[in-house]
């Protein structure tokens, strides 16, 4: 048996998939994620990643070198909650919530990470809750294809959505050269 056999239908149905968080201040939620992306198009999963809050209006590292590997990268935020008006904002996160239920249930994916979900969860400038609600990502970690691997990345994961994973990773800031005024860099933040 080949690696790449392991998502075939009938290696689909045995395998059991599992929700992992990576949450915390510190600096690596997304590059983890990205790991994983990696290990398993490695393994010939079928990987999609949808990013919250990056814009389709920017580059970014992880997307450039993933789409080349196969990997389905799409943007659906607008930037930065500071950048835009809340209703762009929400307009966005409906329809990148709409796009998750879709994708998250239609079993054609043996991965999906959602990069940053806890960002939106917690924006707290304006209401989130009847574009993106809490109860409808829980309801989505329950009710998600049996083989789907689900990833959540993102600050401040709510205590709901830990209780609900199976794996949680807590990333904590030690030291970061922000602390010395440095912005982000290619290669490294984006």
């Amino acid at each position: 048996m080949s690696e790449t056999e392991q998502t075939a239908p009938d290696k689909r149905s045995k395998r059991k998939g599992y929700t992992l968080v990576y949450t915390g201040d510190g600096k690596g939620k997304t590059t983890a994620a990205v790991g994983l992306a990696v290990r398993a198009a490695g393994r010939g999963y079928k990987v999609l990643i949808l990013q919250y809050i990056k814009s389709p209006k920017r580059s970014y590292g992880e997307q450039l070198i993933l789409t080349q590997i196969g990997i389905d990268v799409r943007q659906l935020g607008v930037g930065f909650t500071w950048t835009k008006t809340p209703e762009e904002h929400r307009s966005a996160l409906r329809e990148a919530w709409a796009m998750t239920r879709e994708e998250v249930m239609n079993g054609d994916w043996d991965m999906v990470i959602l990069d940053e979900i806890h960002n939106a969860l917690a924006i707290d400038r304006f209401p989130v809750d009847d574009v993106l609600p809490l109860e409808g990502v829980l309801e989505l970690i329950r009710s998600r294809p049996r083989h789907l691997h689900l990833v959540l990345t993102g600050r401040g994961a709510k205590p709901e959505v830990i209780a609900a994973a199976d794996l949680v990773s807590e990333v904590v800031a030690v030291k970061h050269y922000y602390e010395e005024g440095i912005t982000a860099m290619p290669g490294l933040e984006f």
